[in-house]
């Protein structure tokens, strides 16, 4: 039986199985993987469980199932089909504008009980924290406030966000498999005012975003915006 990862749900355990069967190439695009009976006793436990794990991954585009047949392994599309997350410097830039960034803050940390639930990973794990303001033609629309997995993305200390957004890069490294995400109007704390040059009185359009890649918990970030100046639209 495959080892079981101590304090995971078992549902995790078996989509982090099949991620990792799938991303080594045991499975590849079109091929069947084991049914819900066989996976339910290759790790004793019941059929839901395991229908939990594949509905899941099947959601998330990872998998495809075919009524009266069985499930598949994808086409691998990730951001194109699953979700559009942009770059703010793209969508700056799409505008006919001009974006900067101020970087204010590029650390490591340990994870806190909340961030180790958050991330579903053990208090203390490496989390890395980045805090960068975006401008659009020199006035502040966005505080970037991103927690980042080391397991994911080991290297993201390294990289020079003066020059590139963290959302530029994680799209390079870290594909994404799903995205978790809300949107209210808040009151800045008076730091995030300060920030993005708005008094604490001024509401703020708040984007709170978890995303998925790698069979992990990749990001949680909270985007600030101040609501006077910025607005989320789109269309489908």
């Amino acid at each position: 039986m495959p080892k079981v990862q101590v304090n995971a749900p078992v549902f995790q355990t078996i989509k982090n199985y099949l991620l990792k069967e799938i991303q080594s190439g045991t499975w590849k695009e079109g091929d069947a993987i084991p049914s819900e009976a066989m996976l339910a006793e290759q790790f004793n436990v019941s059929r839901m469980t395991v229908n939990r794990a594949v509905r899941e991954l099947t959601s998330e585009q990872i998998l495809h199932r075919i009524q009266g047949s069985g499930t598949y392994v994808a086409q691998q599309k990730y951001q194109a089909t699953l979700v559009e997350i942009k770059s703010i410097a793209e969508e700056i830039r799409s505008r006919g504008h001009v974006h900067r960034s101020e970087l204010h803050l590029l650390a490591e940390h340990p994870a806190s009980e909340q961030l180790s639930q958050e991330f579903m990973v053990k208090p203390g794990h490496r989390l890395f924290h980045s805090v960068i303001v975006h401008f659009e033609d020199n006035v502040a629309i966005q505080v970037e406030d991103r927690w980042v997995n080391s397991s994911v993305t080991p290297d993201y200390l390294q990289q020079d966000f003066t020059t590139m957004t963290p959302n530029e890069y994680l799209v390079a490294v870290a594909p994404l498999q799903g995205v978790d995400y809300r949107i209210e109007a808040m009151m800045p704390p008076k730091q995030i005012a300060t920030m993005l040059q708005i008094a604490v009185k001024d509401t703020c359009l708040v984007l709170h975003r978890k995303t998925r890649s790698k069979g992990k918990i990749a990001t949680v970030v909270t985007m600030w915006h101040p609501g006077k100046r910025y607005q989320f639209a789109g269309s489908f």
